[in-house]
């Protein structure tokens, strides 16, 4: 009995070994959309690349350093955002309701073939109104720094519904999985 338990509390401890190394360097990130992103641009361009890695690289570069530029002139965590952004576009894919050309990185009032959603003018705006939703669901008394462009901003009732990604599960998306799914995009991009 004692010579088999010997080899299994090797093979643990190897494995928490193996598994300390292979986190080494890497922060863990906040699940609270009102905390400081951590990933550089790079990071989010690298993580984002290695989903889609068909995808514009200009645009992906654009689109890593206007999330970390909106965020945080809201108070919002980019990291969030970003992984939301590629939950919701499919890497940029799309192929649902909102298109490409709409800038609308996530679904902002898309419900139906006659409501397909909101459509801004640049990538810039795009980005700028899903932080300032994230900023309706993460806050309460906070003022926007920047001019509301989001024309959704006014339904989040209340405001500081959701201060984490676990609470955008049913409020943000129908999908009761929504968290899981941001989640599990968040622990991919802690490796990076």
């Amino acid at each position: 009995m004692k010579k088999i338990q010997l080899p299994i509390f090797i093979f643990c401890l190897l494995l928490t070994a193996v598994s300390c190394v292979s986190t080494k360097g890497h922060k863990e990130i906040s699940r609270n959309l009102s905390d400081q992103g951590i990933k550089s641009e790079k990071q989010l361009y690298n993580f984002f690349m290695s989903a889609n890695p068909s995808a514009d690289k200009k645009e992906v570069a654009r689109l890593a350093a206007l999330y970390i530029e909106e965020a945080n002139a809201e108070g919002i965590n980019s990291d969030c955002a970003f992984v939301q952004m590629c939950l919701e576009t499919g890497f940029l894919r799309f192929g649902n309701l909102v298109t490409p050309q709409m800038h609308n990185y996530c679904g902002l009032g898309a419900i139906d073939a006659e409501h397909p959603g909101e459509t801004f003018a640049t990538e810039q705006l795009g980005v700028r109104a899903h932080i300032q939703h994230l900023h309706a669901y993460a806050t309460k008394d906070i003022p926007l720094n920047n001019e509301c462009i989001d024309t959704r901003y006014k339904y989040v009732n209340p405001r500081g519904k959701s201060p984490t990604i676990e609470g955008l599960a049913g409020t943000w998306a129908a999908d009761k999985s929504y968290a899981v799914k941001l989640e599990q995009l968040l622990v991919r991009l802690e490796s990076f």
